[in-house]
């Protein structure tokens, strides 16, 4: 008898969510995703680098080529080329019954990627962004030998500042003191991203997953954005100053800007879009909750680098506060720079 074919998830049920699991080599990654799959069923793993699937295999049910069927109902997949064709070829599977109604998607990148470029194939191709969002960015941290990659390589810098969540892996491996400076190094490089401390990849999943702002909902407008977390620009130091011997020059800065009267909606566009268009590389993230002139509700903004996501009009405000707030986190940019920008777009758009 052949197999049941998959039920397809109603058309409502909204685009699929996307993790992208990000850290630097020997990390954690994939045993983290091991004990991953084995709480979240119905999921599709995409493993963004080459080489072979690392993936338990006593959770393989099948293998046809790059493809693998996991226990639980669970996909795996190698980028083959791109990354959105291999999007577009799951999603299909799932929409015709060949493969499991999977919930959601895990991308899993090389140690050695700047995660910024892979969400790019979230945005770039439209059939892509209409059928799935960016749930988060977790990045795994090596408690022992973290702060050395820091230090020696941009690319673990970035995977940390990029984060919605930090995984602090192999802590029992180090000293409670070794533990303690790189987490003050991760709360300098990314205030708001949560630190969670993780063993063999033990992670309760409800903490990495359905973290994202999803549109219309203010919920967690508030915990999505932690603009207290960060320092006002006037106050932002170099989070991270080149060190003796490890001189990448590359300083990470993160810092709030706060606008007290509406902001004019395409002076503020035309800010980003320039700042997005002559720095691109130097805005690791934005995130903002704006008051439009002209708008009652307040507008979320999300940046990664010079990809900007859709704004989404939320309901209504978090708070009591109808403030405009922004944070970044930049790499070798001033924030008072950042801030004149704002500035300037804005009043010039408003005649001011």
């Amino acid at each position: 008898m052949p197999p049941a074919t998959p039920a397809t998830p109603p058309a409502d049920a909204g685009p699929i969510p996307v993790t992208l699991l990000t850290g630097f080599l020997g990390s954690g990654k994939t045993t983290l995703l091991n004990r991953l799959l084995r709480r979240l069923p119905l999921t599709a793993v995409v493993i963004n680098e080459f080489g072979e699937i690392g993936l338990d295999h006593q959770l393989l049910e099948e293998t046809r080529g790059p493809l693998a069927l996991l226990a639980g109902g669970c996909v795996c997949c190698q980028v083959q080329g791109a990354l959105a064709p291999t999007l577009k070829n799951l999603y299909m599977g799932r929409a015709e019954g060949r493969l499991p109604a999977y919930q959601r998607v895990i991308i899993e990148t090389t140690g050695v990627a700047d995660p910024a470029p892979i969400l790019g194939a979230l945005l770039a191709d439209r059939w892509i962004a209409a059928r799935h969002r960016l749930d988060g960015i977790v990045t795994t941290v090596d408690a022992l030998f973290g702060a050395g990659q820091l230090d020696d390589h941009p690319e673990a810098a970035r995977q940390v500042a990029v984060a919605d969540r930090l995984l602090l892996t192999k802590t029992d491996l180090a000293t409670p003191a070794t533990i303690a400076a790189l987490r003050a190094r991760l709360a300098d490089l990314n205030p708001a991203a949560p630190v969670l401390e993780v063993i063999d990849g033990d992670v309760d999943a409800d903490r990495i997953t359905g973290i994202g702002l999803a549109d219309g909902d203010r919920r967690d407008a508030e915990s999505w954005l932690a603009w207290r977390r960060y320092r006002p620009a006037a106050a932002a130091p170099a989070a991270m100053a080149p060190r003796a011997g490890h001189d990448h020059g590359e300083r990470i800065r993160a810092f709030s800007l706060r606008f007290e009267q509406p902001l004019d909606w395409f002076g503020l566009l035309s800010a980003l879009d320039m700042l997005r268009a002559v720095r691109p590389r130097n805005l690791l993230r934005m995130k903002g909750i704006v008051h439009v002139r002209d708008r009652a509700g307040p507008v979320a903004l999300h940046a990664v680098q010079h990809l900007l996501y859709p704004p989404v009009e939320l309901p209504d405000w978090p708070d009591q506060d109808r403030s405009s707030r922004l944070v970044f986190i930049t790499a070798d940019l001033d924030p008072d720079f950042v801030a004149r920008l704002l500035d300037d777009f804005t009043r010039a758009a408003a005649g001011g």
